[in-house]
């Protein structure tokens, strides 16, 4: 059953989702630019799960138990999100088409309505110039629990650049992929493939043991059971979600708000020990050393609500 925040992201869906068969049309809530998108995408050259090429991004979605290849881009003025099929079977397919169109309304964040997170940044000393700066830009997420917590597994304590690499040697040793038009996609390993694998499969891609064993024990639990996206949406409030998260080896308040914010889409979820995070406040205000996570909780006592959107916002200052 849904609960009140599901069902409105659901009835906003409905409301934006326009289905044309080879063809749909996503209609966000509030201001959106595609481009302000794109950019953020296209950051990484070493992305193994998407393809950014010629202001269109490709990707091989899991939807619906069925894969689809579907190339996005940007609709008229720039303020909409087209999809096109590109496998001629998921035109057949409307529930595949269906799911995938949820996949991209989710993954870009249609469903958020900016006017009000614009509101309440005009007076901010932080914020305000930010969201001129970024003007349309959506909390690009992980729709994927187990690609969100992986991705913050790996990349903690190391750099954005190495990350990257870490997440690609995972991707394709253990993903599935296919080909189209002479370029490789690929879909994040499942848990079922990786729980069933051991420390010594993983480390040669150059996780340290104890990453391999946090990934192995997240794997472990979502393949049985015990861990699901369902589960920690149902819970709703952001502090039992966070007690749920860390619970679980290798599972800190950082990666576990980090989860929060990019696939759970809480919007008071703040990794106020974010390093990344510190220093873009750091150099908005010229600061001579990195805030410290009080201090940032007393800067974002006004952004109540829209915490997570403050927080991706001042960390695309710096990536």
């Amino acid at each position: 059953m849904m609960n009140e925040a599901q069902h409105g992201a659901e009835l906003a869906f409905q409301e934006g989702w326009k289905d044309g068969g080879y063809e749909e049309e996503l209609v966000p809530r509030g201001p959106f630019r595609f481009s302000a998108a794109l950019d953020y995408m296209a950051r990484s050259e070493n992305e193994c799960l998407f393809y950014v090429n010629q202001n269109r991004v490709y990707k091989w979605i899991e939807a619906e138990n069925e894969r689809v290849l579907v190339e996005i881009s940007g609709g008229p003025e720039d303020r909409t999100v087209r999809l096109r099929f590109l496998d001629e079977a998921a035109q057949e397919k409307p529930q595949a088409r269906l799911a995938a169109a949820r996949y991209v309304w989710e993954w870009f964040d249609l469903g958020t309505d900016l006017d009000v997170f614009y509101r309440l940044a005009e007076s901010d000393l932080l914020l305000g110039p930010l969201t001129d700066r970024f003007y349309g830009l959506r909390c690009i997420g992980i729709p994927d629990l187990f690609e969100a917590l992986c991705w913050a597994i790996l990349g903690q304590q190391i750099n954005l650049a190495f990350a990257y690499t870490l997440k690609r040697r995972f991707v394709e040793s253990y993903g599935a992929s296919m080909a189209w038009d002479g370029r490789t996609y690929w879909t994040f390993p499942t848990p079922e493939t990786i729980a069933g694998l051991s420390v010594t499969d993983l480390t040669p891609l150059q996780l340290t043991s104890k990453k391999a064993e946090y990934v192995l024990e997240t794997a472990a639990r979502m393949a049985d059971g015990r861990l699901t996206k369902e589960r920690l949406l149902r819970l709703g409030d952001a502090q039992a979600v966070e007690r749920e998260l860390t619970a679980i080896r290798g599972i800190g308040p950082w990666t576990a708000h980090y989860v929060m914010m990019r696939c759970l889409r809480l919007p008071s979820a703040f990794p106020a020990g974010d390093v990344g995070l510190q220093n873009a406040v750091k150099h908005l205000l010229g600061m001579d050393s990195k805030p410290k996570p009080a201090e940032l909780h007393r800067l974002a006592a006004g952004w109540s609500g829209f915490e997570a959107y403050a927080t991706f916002y001042l960390w695309r200052v710096l990536y």
